[in-house]
Formats: structure tokens, C-alpha cells, sequence
């Protein structure tokens, strides 16, 4: 049985539940490409992420994860921990907790779900729900190094900031394609990771 989770009118994250429960509508790599034409009936594959916030002090922190050079999609992106959806989860909240579990060693005891955000269609064919969630307990990373090549936290203060992020573009599969960028020090976020933390962003604005 979860823990009841409350979170207080001065947290962080107040402004982006508040806005969650109004409503919100989804997103998607095309958000920026309104000239390309989606067939119809198209079907996109189920995917949960996680989006796990630490509390560091007094401060949130959102933790991602970089994937590992090795891997044959999106090798080196930063994203967040999550995959597909398998037969044998029962919903697509277990989806999320399972692959932190397998990716960075999060325990599902450590974690309060929040709620899920607004899905998001990515170019590769998923229909990706993100996941927000509190970790309230001490967290030592413990990456599978195959999948993860590092686990990193940026201040969410960062990316509840609309100001800090950018539209930028490059050639896909003979295309020009803009997505948001909202760069943290060395690491370069980007792609559907950075197009649902903006969600997030505007959301908080929102409330």
C-alpha cells in the first residue's frame, strides 16, 4: 500500500500539480514541425518515464540520466528513466518504477507518485507517459552501466524557468526538425526530454 502524499502549498511542485488538475493537454516532437502531416491511425507503442525529484536541502532537484554510448537509440542523450510498457506491468506507473529500478537502482519503496503528466508522442512511435514523482528517502545512484552511462540531478528551478530554453533544429531522416534545448552545464538537453520538462515549465506558469 503507497503513502499518502501531500505536498505543501510552498513546495516547489505545488504550482505543476495545481495546474494538473485543471487539465492539461499533451505534446509532442511535432509541437514545433506543424508543417509535417501525420498519417491517420497511426499506433504508437506505450512508454512510461519517471521523473524523479530529490529534495536536497531546501531545494528540488530532477534527476536524468545520460544513456550510454553504446546503445543502438539515442546513444549519449540525456533522458529520463523509462522504457516501454510490458505485458506483464500493470500500468504504466509500474512501467516507470520498474525501469528506475532496473536503470538506476531506485527503489519503488522510496518513491511517491504525484501524479502523471500529460502524455507525450515522440517521433519514434511512443506514447509516452511521464511520470512526476517525490523520492523521500536517501538515494545512491547504482546505474546499469549497459543502458546508463551517468546519473545527474539538475536544480528544478532550472527547468521551471521558461527563459532558459531554446528552439533549435538539425537534419533528421532528410528533414529539418526544431525541438527545445535547455542546456545545464556540460549536459545538453534536448529531444522529448527537454520538450516535457518545458510542459512542466508552462504548467507552473499556468497555475
Amino acid at each position: 500500500m503507497r503513502r499518502r502524499v501531500r505536498v505543501s502549498a510552498t513546495d516547489p511542485l505545488a504550482p505543476v500539480l495545481a495546474a494538473l488538475s485543471h487539465g492539461c493537454g499533451g505534446t509532442s516532437d511535432y509541437d514545433l514541425n506543424p508543417e509535417i502531416t501525420l498519417p491517420p491511425g497511426r499506433r504508437l507503442r506505450p512508454a512510461g518515464v519517471l521523473v524523479p525529484v530529490v529534495y536536497r536541502g531546501s531545494e528540488a532537484r530532477v534527476i536524468l540520466t545520460k544513456r550510454s554510448s553504446a546503445l543502438k537509440h539515442h546513444p549519449g542523450q540525456i533522458a529520463f528513466p523509462g522504457g516501454k510498457q510490458d505485458a506483464a506491468d500493470v500500468d504504466i506507473r509500474a512501467t516507470a518504477l520498474r525501469e528506475a529500478h532496473e536503470e538506476i537502482g531506485l527503489s519503488p519503496d522510496t518513491v511517491d507518485i504525484l501524479g502523471n503528466l500529460p502524455r507525450h508522442e515522440t517521433v519514434t512511435g511512443f506514447d509516452v507517459t511521464p511520470v512526476l514523482a517525490r523520492i523521500h528517502a536517501p538515494f545512491i545512484p547504482r546505474p546499469d552501466h549497459g543502458e546508463v552511462a551517468e546519473v545527474f540531478d539538475v536544480p528544478l528551478s532550472h527547468l521551471m524557468d521558461p527563459g532558459r530554453y531554446r528552439v533549435e533544429k538539425r537534419r533528421w531522416q532528410g528533414v529539418w526538425r526544431r525541438y527545445y534545448a535547455v542546456p545545464f552545464g556540460p549536459y545538453y538537453i534536448w529531444g522529448a526530454t527537454a520538450r516535457i520538462l518545458r510542459m512542466m515549465a508552462a504548467m507552473a506558469g499556468r497555475s
